[in-house]
């Protein structure tokens, strides 16, 4: 008992030590902070949601599937070819990045954050790294994310972007293990040189200026 009571007692001061305390968080980066001044003091923004999930909007074959909408294929485990025919039914002819913009406006936003690319790893841009993407894959042919950054340029308020990975319709197939094998057998190394860096590449250099992007998940919950 003796000696319990003596690890106790070590143990207790090890918890009240200096040693035992978190580190110190370190200063603030001043350059950081100069980026992100815009951002804290914009507080309200439109945040789109956007992409082939929206032709099912949360009911697949006639039946309901529980959860967000973006999240089909994997919540009501669709086969990758079944999903990717929704490809050919993407042709939003009545899309307008100008009145996106001024609703946005009219609202007292200033900005907007658009799912560039996400769970499912549809690009809505044009992308060279992958034909997964609105103007190669679909018939509207036309790149949103060109148009909408084009419209936020000309008034003047902040565009940024998301990017999801890996996403769960191409090559990559993060969490779909009901049409290829577990996710620690997938070569996401791969994915990473070939597809995620090449199009956060396109994303920062081919649309004007990003105000900031974010990042999703590794892979599917």
């Amino acid at each position: 008992m003796r000696g319990n009571g003596r690890l106790l007692s070590i143990g207790l001061l090890l918890l009240a030590s200096p040693l035992a305390a978190a580190p110190p968080a370190p200063p603030p980066d001043p350059a950081k902070e100069a980026r992100l001044a815009w951002f804290r003091e914009a507080k309200y923004g439109l945040f789109i949601h956007w992409g082939l999930y929206a032709i099912p909007a949360g009911e697949w074959k006639g039946k309901p599937v529980p959860g967000i909408g973006e999240w089909i294929m994997y919540r009501a485990r669709i086969p990758v070819r079944e999903y990717e025919g929704l490809a050919k039914q993407w042709n939003p002819v009545r899309f307008d990045a100008e009145a996106w913009v001024r609703l946005a406006q009219d609202a007292g936003m200033k900005y907007i954050v658009i799912t560039s690319k996400h769970h499912d790893g549809f690009a809505l841009f044009g992308s060279k790294a992958s034909p997964w993407n609105v103007v190669d894959a679909t018939p509207f042919k036309r790149d949103v994310l060109k148009e909408l950054a084009a419209a936020c340029a000309k008034a003047g308020l902040p565009l940024a972007s998301t990017t999801r990975s890996p996403g769960l319709a191409r090559a990559e197939r993060a969490g779909n293990e009901w049409d290829f094998g577990p996710d620690d057998e997938k070569d996401f190394d791969r994915y990473l040189r070939e597809k995620a860096e090449p199009q956060v590449r396109e994303l920062l250099t081919g649309y004007g200026p990003v105000a900031l992007v974010w990042f999703g998940h590794p892979a599917a919950e």
